[in-house]
């Protein structure tokens, strides 16, 4: 292993070491740059006589997992260095501060708070659906680009559904921070990606009182109290935080993941649409549960396997996020008993789905717009006791199903960014006939198959034969 001195000036493999910007317990980051690069960030494991030996085999770890990660969530993976000279890996330079920046001003707003972790979620998502679990979230491991999207750092403690989990081979001791980690992750449980929406509740937990829903436990014995201690309710040390929020949080932060959100875009769904999140007893409680509850709760845990997923993949295919598009006044009571039926079908593939049903209220792009019928009745609270009367006979209890009534003047593109920003799997949308309208501007579905970034189903009722030749609608498409 190279001995060079790492100083300002020095040069590892033509990447000159600029600045040190920060010194961890398990590694020292350094500003570098390179002919032909912006600035770039070094990440060196502290390898000293003494020190953590996880932080050589978390630096192994997030060297095999940080050359698989795509999109704007993670930082650019650039080059690495081996053991064999000086262990290296160089990365995108994110410019922006940390989620930690913003706890000296804890309690947030709750605006803030609902859109820092509708961020982390959306980032969340991504990651799970790369197959890797973070297993280290926390207020230091976010940081935002200048648009605003969440960027998650430190991947040494993950794990990569497909590559070897080189920490759960070497140690046996949990693995994590300590205010944040699972109770799963306490119990050496790695495979789960519901352990990152535990640690997301912890972090909103944080923002929104500005306490550890845990405090900072040091012992095995203190971590295991959160296999069945339950937090003081946020609304207990923040009575501004509301109802919903505490929902949120509170099913993020139960013990057994059965109970919590079951992806990441779910909980990114409610933090966004906090007027349809179901309140349950979560939401009213103003203290902890009893000495009753807790023994129950403890004496289940004992000799008990927790309740764990094979793998992320298998986690979100699981636990979708299905949107109904319906344009309920111009489709036929045919077309719409069809996507209700469709809705059924693929709702029944999943029972841990969660359904929102979308309308669009086109609006003028010069004119200007009417808001009520001729009787003087709201056309979007129609819209929306429409959609309601629509999925009653699906059956669905109110936490699986939220309804959206959107406004434009394109209504696939609305449908578009809606899917994009909601982190959609599943589209149902139904075809209407065959139109001289519809064949000069194109159908919404049309557009929706095509640009939508998630699988679409299209639904068409049986048309006689000269307009079925007309119609050249798709069926289905990823």
């Amino acid at each position: 292993m190279s001995t060079q001195r790492l100083e300002a000036g020095a040069v590892i493999d033509g990447y000159t070491l600029e600045e040190r910007i920060h010194q961890g317990s398990m590694a020292t980051l350094w500003r570098v740059s390179t002919p032909g690069h912006p600035p770039l960030v070094m990440k060196m494991p502290l390898l000293r006589e003494g020190d953590d030996p996880t932080a050589m085999v978390g630096f192994e770890v997030e060297q095999m997992i940080m050359p698989t990660l795509q999109g704007s969530h993670v930082p650019l993976f650039i080059a690495s260095g081996d053991f064999s000279a000086q262990p290296y890996i160089v990365m995108e330079y994110i410019r922006g501060d940390s989620l930690r920046a913003r706890l000296e001003r804890t309690p947030l707003d709750t605006d803030e708070v609902a859109r820092v972790g509708a961020q982390v979620a959306s980032a969340l998502h991504s990651l799970h659906r790369q197959h890797v679990i973070h297993l280290d979230l926390k207020p230091s491991n976010v940081m935002f680009r200048d648009t605003g999207e969440a960027v998650l750092i430190d991947f040494g403690f993950s794990r990569h559904d497909r590559l070897p989990d080189l920490l759960a081979e070497q140690f046996r001791l949990p693995m994590g921070t300590a205010p944040y980690i699972s109770p799963e992750q306490v119990l050496r449980i790695r495979n789960d990606s519901r352990s990152d929406i535990f640690a997301l509740g912890a972090v909103l937990y944080h923002l929104v009182t500005g306490e550890r829903a845990f405090g900072f436990p040091t012992s095995i014995t203190g971590l295991r109290k959160r296999l069945f201690r339950d937090p003081v309710p946020p609304r207990a040390r923040n009575p501004s935080c509301p109802a919903w929020l505490q929902e949120i949080i509170l099913r993020c932060l139960e013990p057994e993941p059965r109970n919590r959100y079951q992806s990441a875009a779910q909980v990114l769904l409610a933090l966004r649409n906090p007027g349809q999140v179901p309140l349950t007893e979560r939401a009213r409680k103003l203290k902890q549960d009893g000495m009753v509850t807790v023994t129950r709760r403890w004496m289940r845990t004992l000799g008990a396997e927790p309740d764990s997923w094979q793998s992320t993949a298998v986690q979100i295919a699981r636990s979708p996020v299905v949107v109904v598009a319906l344009d309920l006044l111009a489709s036929s009571d045919a077309l719409l008993t069809s996507i209700r039926t469709t809705s059924e079908r693929v709702l029944s593939m999943h029972p841990g789905a969660r359904l929102a049903c979308v309308s669009v209220l086109r609006t003028s792009r010069l004119a200007v717009d009417v808001t009520v019928d001729d009787e003087g009745r709201n056309l979007r609270v129609l819209r929306l006791l429409e959609l309601k009367d629509w999925a009653r006979p699906l059956g669905l209890e109110e936490g699986r199903l939220t309804y959206h009534v959107l406004e434009g003047p394109d209504p696939a593109a609305v449908l578009v960014d809606f899917v994009r920003e909601n982190r959609v799997d599943h589209v149902v949308v139904g075809a209407r006939g065959a139109s001289p309208l519809r064949r000069y501007l194109g159908s919404v579905s049309a557009h929706v198959v095509a640009e939508s970034p998630c699988t679409v189903t299209v639904v068409k009722v049986p048309q006689p034969l000269d307009e079925e030749e007309e119609d050249e609608e798709g069926a289905e498409a990823s």
